[in-house]
Order: C-alpha cells, then sequence, then structure tokens
C-alpha cells in the first residue's frame, strides 16, 4: 500500500483526540492572574502567526515549513491563553520532495479567514505556488489542499472577501526564488476563493526605504483597504500600516510599530483582530534565536485614524489583559503520557511512515530503528519525534525502555537543528553504551561526533531465541537554560547524573530548536530495534 493510503488510514491513530483537556504549563504562563499578561503570549515557535476572530473565539495558525503534522491550529477566548486544538496539514505535495526533510521548504507565513461560516487558510510554498484548505470547524477536518495558484517565488498570500463578496488576495515575493522582494501584489481570485481570476497588480515596493517588505495582510476598515505587514528584516524591522479607497492602491503607508527603546527586537509579522468587545489587538512574532519566532500581543489604538501598535509605537513587555468572557488559564500541551496516542504538539520532519513509530496499547509511543549510515547526520534523518520549546528555562524528563536486536542500533533524547546533541543508547555486543552525539553545522555538512559517557548493562533480555532483544530501562533528562542544555541520565528516575558537556542549541532552517526522541540504526540486516516512550513530562 502507497505512503499516502497509508497516511490516511491512520491518521486517526497518528493524531488522536483532535482536542485535548485544557493544559497548564509549568513552565510558562504569559497569564499573571491578576488581569495582566506577560510578553510573550506563546513562548514557542508560531512564526509568522495570523488570527481571526469568531465571536469571542480566536483562532491562530502559524508557519510550518516541511514540519508535519503542519498548519497548527490554537484557540482562545482572551488572546493570551491558548490551547493547541489540531493541524489542517497532514501531508505535503510532492510526497517526492516531502517524503524527506525539506528543511525550510513547504509552509511558508499562512493566514487564517472565517467567510461564510467556514474557515479558510491559504499559504505560500516558494516552490509550487498558493495553496488553500477549508473546514467548517477549526479543528477539523479539514479539506485536501487546493493550488489557487501555481507558480514560484509567491509567498505570504492573504484574501479578503469585499462587501460586494468579490475576493482578493495579496502575496509577497521570495528573492531566492523570484529574484526580486520588498514588492506587494494583489489580484483578485473568484467570489470562492479557488482559483485566480486577474493579473497581479504591484500595489506597493518598499524599496530601500522599506526593504523586505513582505507578509501582508488585508483588510477592511470604514471604507479603506488596509494592509499590515513588516518591513526592515526580522531582527530590526518594524510594522507598517498602510490604506487605500481601492484594493489596487495606490496605497499610503506610516509606520506604525518599531523597537524603540525596548528590548523587543524586530516586531515582525502577525495579524490585527477586532474583538466583540469593541477592542483592537495585534498577535506579532519576536525572534528569540534558538527558541524560534516567538508570538507576542500589542493594543492596537485607531483614534488617530492609524493603527498605532503597543505603547505609542512601541512594543509592551507587560499589559492589561484583552476584555473577556473567560477566566481560564491554559497552555499549549507539552507534557505526553502517551495512553491516547500521539499528542497533538509533536511532529515530524517529513511525511510521516508508520514504519518510524506508532502507539502502542500497552499507553507507549513505539519508534523503530531507522537505517543512518555512520557517515550521515540527523539531519537528513525524517523519522525524529520533536516538539516546540516552550520556555527559556525548563526540564524534560522522559521514562523509556530501548530494545535492541542487534549491534549498532541506538535511540534516546535529542535537541535538534542546524546544530544538535543527543543522548543515546547504543548497542555495542552484549551491552548498551551511553553515548553523546553532537553535530556542530549539521546544514553545512558538519561532522557528528560520539563520546562514550557509560557502560551499562542490559535490564533485562529475552529468554527464547528467536530473534531475540536486549532491553535497557532508563530516564533521559535534558535541562535548558537560556539557550544552553545540559543531559543526564538515571537508573531510578531519582538519582540523575550528568552526561556530557553542555550544549549551545541552535535553531533550525526557518523554525526554532526542537527536542523528542529519536531511534536509529547503522544499518539494518536483521529485525528492528525500538524505543518505546511511556512519558515525558515537563518541570522547572
Amino acid at each position: 500500500m502507497r505512503r499516502l493510503e497509508l497516511t490516511c488510514l491512520l491518521s486517526s491513530v497518528l493524531f488522536c483526540g483532535a482536542i485535548q483537556a485544557q493544559y497548564r504549563s509549568a513552565v510558562w504562563s504569559p497569564d499573571n492572574g491578576n488581569g495582566t499578561y506577560t510578553n510573550p503570549v506563546l513562548y514557542a515557535d508560531y512564526s509568522d502567526p495570523d488570527v481571526c476572530v469568531v465571536g469571542d473565539d480566536y483562532y491562530l495558525t502559524a508557519s510550518s515549513f516541511n514540519c508535519i503534522p503542519g498548519l497548527p491550529i490554537l484557540h482562545s477566548r482572551d488572546l493570551v491563553n491558548w490551547q493547541l486544538i489540531g493541524h489542517a496539514l497532514q501531508q505535503q505535495r510532492p510526497t517526492a520532495v516531502f517524503d524527506h526533510p525539506a528543511h525550510g521548504k513547504g509552509v511558508w507565513a499562512p493566514s487564517i479567514r472565517h467567510h461564510d461560516g467556514a474557515f479558510y487558510i491559504y499559504w505560500g510554498d516558494p516552490d509550487q505556488g498558493i495553496f488553500m484548505v477549508r473546514a467548517s470547524d477549526p479543528a477539523g477536518p479539514w479539506e485536501a489542499p487546493i493550488c489557487v495558484l501555481a507558480g514560484r517565488g509567491m509567498i505570504d498570500p492573504c484574501p479578503l472577501w469585499d462587501d460586494d463578496g468579490r475576493c482578493y488576495l495579496v502575496n509577497g515575493w521570495a528573492n531566492s526564488r523570484a529574484g526580486f522582494n520588498s514588492v506587494l501584489s494583489v489580484r483578485q481570485l473568484s467570489d470562492d476563493g479557488t482559483r485566480a481570476i486577474g493579473l497581479p497588480r504591484i500595489v506597493f515596493d518598499g524599496g530601500q526605504e522599506n526593504h523586505t517588505t513582505e507578509g501582508p495582510k488585508f483588510y477592511k476598515r470604514e471604507g479603506y483597504y488596509w494592509i499590515l505587514c513588516p518591513a526592515g528584516g526580522v531582527e530590526r524591522g518594524w510594522q507598517l500600516a498602510m490604506r487605500s479607497r481601492s484594493p489596487y492602491g495606490p496605497y499610503e503607508w506610516k509606520r506604525v510599530m518599531e523597537q524603540g527603546s525596548t528590548a523587543i527586537n524586530g516586531p515582525h509579522q502577525g495579524g490585527w483582530v477586532h474583538t466583540a468587545f469593541d477592542e483592537d489587538w495585534f498577535l506579532h512574532f519576536n525572534d528569540k534565536g534558538p527558541y524560534g519566532r516567538v508570538v507576542y500581543l500589542q493594543p492596537v489604538d485607531w483614534s488617530s485614524g492609524w493603527p498605532i501598535m503597543g505603547d505609542c509605537g512601541k512594543p509592551y513587555a507587560r499589559y492589561r489583559k484583552p476584555k473577556s468572557s473567560s477566566t481560564v488559564v491554559m497552555n499549549p500541551q507539552e507534557n505526553d503520557e502517551f495512553t491516547e496516542g500521539l499528542g497533538l504538539q509533536w511532529q515530524w520532519h517529513a511525511n510521516y511512515d508508520p514504519f518510524w513509530g506508532q502507539p502502542t496499547a500497552e499507553g507507549c509511543y513505539r519508534l523503530y530503528t531507522q537505517e543512518l549510515s555512520p557517515a550521515a547526520t540527523l539531519w537528513s534523518a525524517p523519522n525524529l519525534l520533536l516538539q516546540k520549546t516552550t520556555a527559556p528555562r525548563f526540564t524534560a524528563t522522559a521514562k523509556v525502555r530501548f530494545a535492541s536486536k542487534e549491534n549498532g542500533q541506538w535511540g534516546g533524547l535529542v535537541m535538534m537543528g542546524r546544530s544538535y546533541s543527543s543522548l543515546v543508547a547504543y548497542r555495542r555486543d552484549d551491552r548498551f553504551i551511553l553515548q553523546r552525539r553532537t553535530c556542530i553545522g549539521a546544514d553545512e555538512q558538519g561532522q557528528a561526533t560520539t563520546t562514550d559517557v557509560v557502560i551499562l548493562p542490559p535490564t533485562s533480555r529475552d529468554t527464547i531465541p528467536y530473534s531475540p532483544a536486549i532491553f535497557l530501562d532508563l530516564y533521559l533528562r535534558v535541562v535548558v537554560n537560556e539557550g544552553k542544555c545540559r543531559f543526564a541520565y538515571s537508573r531510578d528516575g531519582k538519582r540523575f547524573t550528568e552526561a556530557g558537556e553542555p550544549f549551545a542549541m541552535r535553531e533550525g532552517k526557518w523554525i526554532g530548536a526542537k527536542y523528542g526522541f529519536v531511534a536509529e540504526c547503522d544499518s539494518l540486516k536483521a529485525s528492528r530495534g525500538w524505543l518505546d516512550v511511556d512519558w515525558i513530562r515537563i518541570t522547572k
């Protein structure tokens, strides 16, 4: 059976329980409990966030690039407390590209809108064109992607349904594919938003003054067409607002937020909402280096006729919460007991294959060893089961059992990015060697190094000779503190021993560093080994 068919059949097992129980993080909650919040409201790599409002419910999506499942969907009742409720994309095409790690490709800067009873998400794949998915329920299921407009270089699309039912689309351009950038184009789509029926028109060229104009979001307010977008680049850029009486311009523009004297660099692209409580707010991202691009919330003041964001155009680090009917404090899931399959926070680096792993009836998640030659690095491994970092400081502890059928099989815990480090159990003859495997500059063909930490005897072994295995029960831990991490292990879950040197985390290709589990083998000569993950828990 082809991988696509297997993926469809197993989707309910893979990403079970679209809406999980409300979860409160022990390591980062922006709600201060006194009517204020502290930014970021999401200390996790939800880059290029966009948001829509339906009544007093808010729905957010973000870039997911090559990671699957993609297009995360988060829900909130107050713009401060968020819950991950699903994903809109379970597989990327063409499979010849996305069945393998295609770092930095795939889903760029989506927009989410609610129109005529349905939710729409548009995104640009810079190598293929502009795509759209649609659903009646934001938790899913979502329809199969539609290619609205084929072609290279088009990114950051956003639709606008006008008062007369006509649909317009604004998009930016990727210099790496198109050979130009800083330009925004508008064209008309069919009224149902499924295909282009008009030719593009350049409505804004940032030139030198507003170089790297990108990430546009399209709105209409009080007779004006508005485009909100960042310019100036991720780390030192600013927010622009532009308005026109026609969707095709010309547009006048104004800077409405920049770093100023604050420590909040960038303030980069995001989305505006007008709430049911007659307030205006803007969600944007801020670059946090190895942690990725985290989400900030700012008030918006329209009293001047322009959307001035934050504190007179400078981002707030702390502010009062939006008016809301909800007092619930909740955060995206981090812990996982694996009793109901795989939690929504997990992603792979490529389209899922059931050979990589499946939940078990015993309440574990099993990862099978995949062949990775000793000369290769984890940068080329598609089967890494990873989740986002969610706080500047935290401790992740996992209880695992590694089963090995032959020499050269290994598995354990990894902190993944352009550089990575892992703590894994490696089988050598009739014993296990606990190893640190590290690669600096994995994205630039850096070489992995291996350091033996300690020899560990098997916890148990098969007594029946047919395809025997030896087993190792272990607790693995990674402690993260301001961009550095330390690994440790324990045999009893109480006394932990540090394993190797500290590691400086590094972001991935357009994504933050991610941590999770790995199971590989030097060569596949006999049966696969496996890593059973009983649980992972995140603490201070």
